[in-house]
């Protein structure tokens, strides 16, 4: 499972010219599953993410977290992070999980962002919609995290 998190100052979604969602201050992550990802995957991804220090603390220094500043969590499916772009120019997408279980572990995920920062604190995008994300980056700061593989 990978994530794509961006500090931001802003960030929204819209779906069909109308906005579905909107945070302030805090972190918009792109979340792409992988066909071997599981609910381990989903949880220590997600966990790795609202702790992760991106935050200036009072020195500038990023040393605050998403749950430590209780900033929100803007999460938009995306599918095209799962692509494999190591031959060629054009994306492959065999390592993406297929529909079903990538929408069961993007729920599984909000749940437990949601458990864990509170309900108000994490908006959603629609799985599977073509959405316009606009986000103002602070910083810019951009990381790309990824859970750790199952081992045979």
């Amino acid at each position: 499972m990978k994530g794509l998190i961006q500090r931001v100052s802003q960030a929204s979604v819209a779906v069909d010219g109308e906005q579905i969602a909107s945070i302030g201050p805090g972190v918009l992550l792109l979340l792409g599953v992988e066909k071997e990802d599981g609910e381990r995957e989903a949880r220590e991804l997600c966990r790795k993410i609202l702790t992760y220090r991106v935050f200036p603390d009072d020195a500038g220094r990023m040393n605050r977290s998403l749950s430590d500043i209780g900033g929100s969590l803007l999460v938009v499916p995306q599918f095209t992070l799962a692509a494999d772009t190591s031959s060629g120019t054009r994306p492959g997408f065999s390592l993406a999980a297929e529909p079903d279980l990538a929408i069961k572990l993007y729920q599984s995920f909000l749940t437990d962002a949601r458990s864990q920062l509170g309900p108000d604190k994490v908006s959603e995008g629609k799985f599977g919609a073509d959405m316009k994300v606009g986000l103002i980056n602070d910083g810019p700061v951009t990381f790309l995290l990824e859970s750790r593989k199952k081992r045979a």
